[in-house]
Protein backbone atom coordinates (compact mmCIF):
# COMPACT_ATOMS: atom_id res chain seq x y z
CA UNK A 1 0.00 0.00 0.00
CA UNK A 2 2.82 2.32 0.90
CA UNK A 3 4.46 1.81 -2.83
CA UNK A 4 1.15 2.74 -4.39
CA UNK A 5 1.08 5.77 -2.36
CA UNK A 6 4.65 6.63 -2.75
CA UNK A 7 3.96 6.35 -6.37
CA UNK A 8 1.06 8.91 -6.85
CA UNK A 9 3.25 10.92 -5.20
CA UNK A 10 5.29 10.70 -7.40
CA UNK A 11 3.06 11.02 -10.81
CA UNK A 12 1.05 13.71 -8.73
CA UNK A 13 3.31 16.02 -7.28
CA UNK A 14 3.29 18.81 -10.09
CA UNK A 15 6.46 20.26 -9.45
CA UNK A 16 8.27 16.49 -10.01
CA UNK A 17 9.19 16.64 -13.72
CA UNK A 18 11.43 20.11 -13.12
CA UNK A 19 12.97 19.46 -9.87
CA UNK A 20 15.37 16.69 -9.92
CA UNK A 21 16.98 18.05 -13.16
CA UNK A 22 16.74 21.62 -11.66
CA UNK A 23 20.00 24.28 -11.43
CA UNK A 24 21.94 24.04 -8.43
CA UNK A 25 22.21 27.26 -6.36
CA UNK A 26 24.62 29.75 -8.10
CA UNK A 27 23.23 32.83 -7.69
CA UNK A 28 24.63 33.82 -10.69
CA UNK A 29 22.75 31.46 -12.70
CA UNK A 30 19.92 33.29 -10.74
CA UNK A 31 20.54 36.56 -12.36
CA UNK A 32 19.12 37.02 -14.84
CA UNK A 33 16.23 36.11 -13.81
CA UNK A 34 16.29 38.15 -10.58
CA UNK A 35 18.33 41.71 -11.32
CA UNK A 36 17.01 43.78 -8.97
CA UNK A 37 18.13 41.32 -6.18
CA UNK A 38 21.11 42.13 -3.78
CA UNK A 39 22.81 38.43 -4.33
CA UNK A 40 25.57 39.65 -2.28
CA UNK A 41 23.42 39.99 1.21
CA UNK A 42 22.58 36.97 2.89
CA UNK A 43 22.03 35.16 5.88
CA UNK A 44 22.01 31.21 4.61
CA UNK A 45 23.96 29.13 2.71
CA UNK A 46 23.19 28.92 -0.97
CA UNK A 47 23.88 25.36 -1.55
CA UNK A 48 20.66 24.73 1.07
CA UNK A 49 18.85 26.79 -1.90
CA UNK A 50 17.48 24.63 -4.32
CA UNK A 51 14.70 25.04 -7.13
CA UNK A 52 11.34 23.59 -6.58
CA UNK A 53 10.66 23.22 -10.53
CA UNK A 54 8.49 26.26 -11.63
CA UNK A 55 10.19 29.70 -12.22
CA UNK A 56 9.58 33.20 -10.32
CA UNK A 57 5.89 33.70 -10.04
CA UNK A 58 5.36 30.01 -11.50
CA UNK A 59 3.03 29.29 -9.01
CA UNK A 60 0.87 32.40 -9.24
CA UNK A 61 0.03 34.28 -6.05
CA UNK A 62 -3.58 35.88 -5.51
CA UNK A 63 -3.24 39.73 -5.07
CA UNK A 64 -6.76 40.79 -5.87
CA UNK A 65 -8.26 37.62 -3.78
CA UNK A 66 -12.36 37.57 -4.19
CA UNK A 67 -14.88 36.39 -1.96
CA UNK A 68 -18.61 35.31 -1.00
CA UNK A 69 -20.66 35.03 2.17
CA UNK A 70 -20.51 31.73 3.73
CA UNK A 71 -24.08 30.85 2.49
CA UNK A 72 -22.89 31.14 -1.20
CA UNK A 73 -19.62 28.99 -0.65
CA UNK A 74 -21.65 25.87 -2.17
CA UNK A 75 -17.90 23.81 -2.87
CA UNK A 76 -16.56 23.78 0.11
CA UNK A 77 -17.36 20.03 2.61
CA UNK A 78 -17.71 20.97 6.34
CA UNK A 79 -14.59 19.45 6.67
CA UNK A 80 -12.28 21.06 4.43
CA UNK A 81 -9.54 23.04 5.55
CA UNK A 82 -9.39 26.50 5.38
CA UNK A 83 -7.22 29.18 7.03
CA UNK A 84 -9.78 31.11 9.15
CA UNK A 85 -8.24 35.03 9.51
CA UNK A 86 -10.70 37.34 12.32
CA UNK A 87 -9.28 41.20 12.30
CA UNK A 88 -10.81 43.92 13.79
CA UNK A 89 -14.24 42.19 12.91
CA UNK A 90 -13.60 41.48 9.36
CA UNK A 91 -13.95 37.59 9.33
CA UNK A 92 -12.30 35.85 6.34
CA UNK A 93 -11.77 31.83 5.25
CA UNK A 94 -9.06 30.93 2.70
CA UNK A 95 -9.54 27.40 1.68
CA UNK A 96 -6.54 25.25 1.17
CA UNK A 97 -8.29 24.04 -1.84
CA UNK A 98 -6.90 27.18 -3.69
CA UNK A 99 -3.93 27.64 -1.43
CA UNK A 100 -2.45 24.67 -2.47
CA UNK A 101 -2.11 26.12 -5.76
CA UNK A 102 -1.01 29.45 -4.93
CA UNK A 103 0.56 29.42 -1.94
CA UNK A 104 -0.17 32.77 -1.26
CA UNK A 105 -2.53 34.85 -1.10
CA UNK A 106 -1.88 39.20 -0.60
CA UNK A 107 -4.96 41.30 1.14
CA UNK A 108 -6.09 43.40 3.46
CA UNK A 109 -7.87 42.39 6.37
CA UNK A 110 -9.92 44.55 9.02
CA UNK A 111 -7.60 47.43 7.58
CA UNK A 112 -3.89 45.13 7.85
CA UNK A 113 -2.38 44.67 5.09
CA UNK A 114 -2.12 40.55 5.26
CA UNK A 115 -0.07 37.64 3.07
CA UNK A 116 -2.15 34.43 3.94
CA UNK A 117 0.81 31.68 2.63
CA UNK A 118 1.07 28.25 2.26
CA UNK A 119 3.83 25.49 1.88
CA UNK A 120 2.54 22.36 1.59
CA UNK A 121 5.70 20.57 1.43
CA UNK A 122 6.03 21.68 4.89
CA UNK A 123 2.35 21.97 6.06
CA UNK A 124 2.80 25.12 7.33
CA UNK A 125 0.04 27.75 7.37
CA UNK A 126 1.18 30.96 8.42
CA UNK A 127 -0.16 34.80 8.15
CA UNK A 128 1.94 37.48 8.14
CA UNK A 129 1.44 41.44 8.28
CA UNK A 130 3.22 42.40 5.49
CA UNK A 131 4.22 45.95 6.75
CA UNK A 132 7.95 46.14 7.09
CA UNK A 133 9.49 49.96 8.23
CA UNK A 134 6.88 51.74 6.67
CA UNK A 135 6.54 50.22 3.61
CA UNK A 136 3.94 47.49 2.80
CA UNK A 137 4.88 44.37 0.69
CA UNK A 138 3.77 42.27 -1.95
CA UNK A 139 4.87 39.15 -1.60
CA UNK A 140 5.12 36.53 -4.57
CA UNK A 141 6.65 32.76 -5.24
CA UNK A 142 10.51 32.61 -6.01
CA UNK A 143 9.94 29.08 -7.19
CA UNK A 144 12.91 28.01 -4.73
CA UNK A 145 12.59 25.91 -1.78
CA UNK A 146 15.43 25.87 1.37
CA UNK A 147 14.63 22.60 3.78
CA UNK A 148 11.35 22.04 1.67
CA UNK A 149 9.87 25.00 2.53
CA UNK A 150 8.74 27.93 0.07
CA UNK A 151 11.20 31.19 -0.26
CA UNK A 152 9.08 33.86 -0.99
CA UNK A 153 9.94 37.47 -2.13
CA UNK A 154 8.96 40.85 -2.18
CA UNK A 155 7.85 42.56 -5.45
CA UNK A 156 9.09 46.04 -3.77
CA UNK A 157 12.77 45.00 -3.22
CA UNK A 158 12.64 41.41 -4.49
CA UNK A 159 14.54 40.29 -1.36
CA UNK A 160 14.06 36.14 -1.23
CA UNK A 161 12.00 35.57 2.27
CA UNK A 162 11.73 32.11 4.26
CA UNK A 163 8.06 31.10 4.93
CA UNK A 164 8.43 29.00 7.88
CA UNK A 165 10.02 31.46 9.98
CA UNK A 166 8.73 35.04 8.03
CA UNK A 167 12.65 36.50 7.62
CA UNK A 168 14.63 38.24 4.53
CA UNK A 169 17.52 35.64 4.30
CA UNK A 170 18.31 37.55 0.76
CA UNK A 171 18.90 40.92 -0.79
CA UNK A 172 18.43 44.42 0.25
CA UNK A 173 16.06 43.51 3.55
CA UNK A 174 18.46 40.72 4.74
CA UNK A 175 17.00 40.34 8.61
CA UNK A 176 14.13 41.89 8.52
CA UNK A 177 11.21 39.38 9.89
CA UNK A 178 7.69 40.02 9.66
CA UNK A 179 5.21 39.90 12.30
CA UNK A 180 2.48 37.14 12.72
CA UNK A 181 -0.72 37.25 12.98
CA UNK A 182 -2.79 34.86 14.97
CA UNK A 183 -4.92 32.63 12.74
CA UNK A 184 -6.35 29.44 12.62
CA UNK A 185 -5.98 25.92 10.27
CA UNK A 186 -9.27 24.81 10.82
CA UNK A 187 -12.34 22.82 9.41
CA UNK A 188 -14.58 25.37 7.19
CA UNK A 189 -17.73 23.90 9.63
CA UNK A 190 -15.83 25.69 12.59
CA UNK A 191 -14.79 28.87 10.54
CA UNK A 192 -18.64 29.09 9.94
CA UNK A 193 -19.49 28.20 13.44
CA UNK A 194 -17.53 31.38 15.30
CA UNK A 195 -17.89 33.64 12.07
CA UNK A 196 -21.43 33.56 10.46
CA UNK A 197 -21.14 36.87 8.75
CA UNK A 198 -17.60 36.20 7.33
CA UNK A 199 -16.65 35.24 3.93
CA UNK A 200 -15.42 32.91 1.97
CA UNK A 201 -12.48 33.00 -0.69
CA UNK A 202 -13.44 31.28 -3.83
CA UNK A 203 -11.12 31.37 -7.12
CA UNK A 204 -10.53 34.28 -9.41
CA UNK A 205 -10.56 31.97 -12.57
CA UNK A 206 -12.56 28.72 -11.45
CA UNK A 207 -10.58 26.78 -14.40
CA UNK A 208 -6.78 28.05 -13.79
CA UNK A 209 -6.58 25.51 -11.46
CA UNK A 210 -8.09 21.60 -10.36
CA UNK A 211 -9.30 23.24 -7.36
CA UNK A 212 -10.53 20.99 -4.60
CA UNK A 213 -7.97 18.30 -6.16
CA UNK A 214 -4.72 17.74 -4.19
CA UNK A 215 -1.69 17.69 -6.49
CA UNK A 216 0.48 16.04 -4.00
CA UNK A 217 -1.88 13.00 -3.28
CA UNK A 218 -0.52 10.60 -0.55
CA UNK A 219 2.40 12.50 0.87
CA UNK A 220 1.85 13.35 4.12
CA UNK A 221 1.71 9.19 4.45
CA UNK A 222 5.36 9.22 2.75
CA UNK A 223 7.87 7.50 5.22
CA UNK A 224 10.14 10.66 3.87
CA UNK A 225 9.49 14.47 2.69
CA UNK A 226 10.13 15.39 -0.59
CA UNK A 227 13.32 17.50 -1.75
CA UNK A 228 14.66 17.57 2.04
CA UNK A 229 18.08 17.13 2.47
CA UNK A 230 18.33 18.12 6.56
CA UNK A 231 18.69 16.25 9.56
CA UNK A 232 15.33 14.43 10.51
CA UNK A 233 13.51 14.72 14.35
CA UNK A 234 14.10 11.71 16.43
CA UNK A 235 10.97 12.32 18.97
CA UNK A 236 8.12 11.20 15.75
CA UNK A 237 8.12 10.26 12.30
CA UNK A 238 9.67 13.13 9.77
CA UNK A 239 5.61 13.79 8.05
CA UNK A 240 4.07 13.46 11.85
CA UNK A 241 2.48 16.53 12.57
CA UNK A 242 3.28 19.09 15.43
CA UNK A 243 1.52 21.77 17.02
CA UNK A 244 4.68 24.71 17.48
CA UNK A 245 3.72 27.51 20.06
CA UNK A 246 6.61 30.15 20.17
CA UNK A 247 9.68 27.69 21.73
CA UNK A 248 7.61 24.81 22.25
CA UNK A 249 6.34 21.90 20.39
CA UNK A 250 3.85 19.04 20.96
CA UNK A 251 3.13 15.74 18.66
CA UNK A 252 -0.46 16.09 17.56
CA UNK A 253 -0.75 12.29 18.05
CA UNK A 254 -0.07 13.45 22.10
CA UNK A 255 -2.67 16.22 22.08
CA UNK A 256 -5.15 13.97 19.68
CA UNK A 257 -5.19 11.59 22.77
CA UNK A 258 -5.02 14.19 25.18
CA UNK A 259 -7.62 16.46 23.76
CA UNK A 260 -6.87 19.15 25.77
CA UNK A 261 -3.40 20.22 27.39
CA UNK A 262 -3.03 23.58 29.62
CA UNK A 263 0.49 24.84 30.72
CA UNK A 264 1.19 26.67 33.74
CA UNK A 265 1.88 29.79 31.91
CA UNK A 266 -2.11 29.70 30.77
CA UNK A 267 -1.82 28.01 27.41
CA UNK A 268 -4.94 26.00 26.29
CA UNK A 269 -4.77 23.43 23.36
CA UNK A 270 -7.35 21.73 22.00
CA UNK A 271 -7.61 18.71 19.52
CA UNK A 272 -11.33 18.00 18.11
CA UNK A 273 -12.20 15.41 14.97
CA UNK A 274 -13.45 16.83 11.99
CA UNK A 275 -10.94 18.68 9.42
CA UNK A 276 -9.47 16.90 6.51
CA UNK A 277 -6.03 16.26 5.37
CA UNK A 278 -5.67 18.48 2.60
CA UNK A 279 -2.51 16.21 1.91
CA UNK A 280 -4.10 12.62 1.76
CA UNK A 281 -6.22 11.87 -0.84
CA UNK A 282 -6.30 13.30 -4.16
CA UNK A 283 -9.79 14.65 -3.48
CA UNK A 284 -9.14 16.78 -0.18
CA UNK A 285 -13.00 16.66 1.01
CA UNK A 286 -12.17 13.16 1.03
CA UNK A 287 -8.67 13.18 3.24
CA UNK A 288 -8.24 11.56 6.40
CA UNK A 289 -9.39 13.11 9.80
CA UNK A 290 -6.37 15.27 10.73
CA UNK A 291 -8.42 17.09 13.63
CA UNK A 292 -9.07 20.37 14.43
CA UNK A 293 -6.45 22.11 16.97
CA UNK A 294 -7.10 25.35 18.80
CA UNK A 295 -4.41 27.21 20.85
CA UNK A 296 -5.44 29.69 23.40
CA UNK A 297 -4.03 31.95 26.16
CA UNK A 298 -5.94 32.23 29.49
CA UNK A 299 -5.22 36.00 30.22
CA UNK A 300 -5.77 37.65 33.51
CA UNK A 301 -9.39 38.00 33.77
CA UNK A 302 -10.04 34.41 32.73
CA UNK A 303 -10.74 34.90 29.04
CA UNK A 304 -9.17 32.44 26.28
CA UNK A 305 -7.85 34.09 23.51
CA UNK A 306 -6.11 33.32 20.58
CA UNK A 307 -2.31 33.48 20.18
CA UNK A 308 -0.54 32.43 16.81
CA UNK A 309 0.53 28.51 16.32
CA UNK A 310 1.67 26.25 14.01
CA UNK A 311 0.60 22.84 12.91
CA UNK A 312 3.09 22.00 10.78
CA UNK A 313 5.48 18.77 9.56
CA UNK A 314 8.19 17.80 12.35
CA UNK A 315 10.66 18.04 9.75
CA UNK A 316 9.90 21.00 8.54
CA UNK A 317 9.61 22.11 12.90
CA UNK A 318 12.93 20.49 13.56
CA UNK A 319 14.59 21.85 10.72
CA UNK A 320 14.41 25.51 11.45
CA UNK A 321 13.55 24.32 14.92
CA UNK A 322 16.04 22.32 15.95
CA UNK A 323 16.96 23.50 19.12
CA UNK A 324 13.39 22.22 19.99
CA UNK A 325 12.54 18.87 22.12
CA UNK A 326 9.43 17.77 20.65
CA UNK A 327 7.05 16.80 23.24
CA UNK A 328 5.08 13.40 22.99
CA UNK A 329 3.91 12.70 26.55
Amino acid sequence: MMKMRAAAVACGLFLVALTVAAAQANPNRWRHEWPKTDFTKHSVDYDDIMSGGPPKDGIPSIDKPEFVPIADAEDLAATEPVVGLIINGDARAYPLRILIWHEIVNDVVGGVPVSVTFCPLCNAAVVFDRRVAGRVLEFGTTGKLRYSDLIMYDRQSESWWQQFVGEAIVGEMLGSKLKLVPARLESFAKFKTRAPNGKVQVPNNPGMRRYGMNPYAGYDSLDTPFLYRGKMPSEVAPLARVVAVGDRAWSLALLRKKARIETKDGLVLTWEAGQNSSLDSTVISDGRDVGNVVVQRRDGDGKLRDVDYRVDFAFAFHAFRPDIKIQTK
